[in-house]
């Protein structure tokens, strides 16, 4: 699949993630740094985030109103289920580790002294994103 790549604005808008591991967790701190008004919804969370936190099991209300969401929980079966119904709902969505599944994915990404460059290979290989991104992270 090609993704057309754009930077979007998140800030101050509502962004649902659903998973409280490491990949939500990592997603959540991108989030914040971009000022989204992030809602995390997960029973655990694996480092404490100034996120408004649902300390639950998804339901399908939780995506009301937001205009993101992320499934990055560790059941394929849930993720699968958020995204068929963000969908439905016409919010974008992101699936850790299923691009198939993907309204859009997120880049590999640098960012030095006010630019910013994005790495991707459209979902298909995120490890090789971030190994080129460490890459010119040290050429840079």
């Amino acid at each position: 699949m090609i993704y057309y790549p754009i930077f979007l604005s998140v800030r101050e808008k509502p962004v649902l993630v659903v998973g409280g591991g490491p990949v939500a967790v990592r997603k959540a701190a991108g989030l914040l740094e971009a000022g989204a008004k992030v809602t995390l919804v997960s029973p655990d969370l694996s480092r404490d985030l100034p996120v408004h936190w649902k300390k639950r099991r998804y339901r399908p209300s939780d995506l009301d109103g937001h205009a993101l969401a992320f499934a990055a929980t560790d059941d394929r079966k849930v993720n699968a289920r958020i995204a068929r119904q963000a969908k439905e709902r016409g919010i974008p969505v992101n699936v850790a580790d299923a691009p198939e599944e993907c309204d859009f994915i997120v880049p590999a990404r640098i960012e030095r002294s006010g630019f910013q460059l994005a790495i991707s290979t459209s979902g298909t290989n995120p490890r090789a994103s971030a190994a080129l991104r460490r890459k010119l992270e040290e050429i840079l």
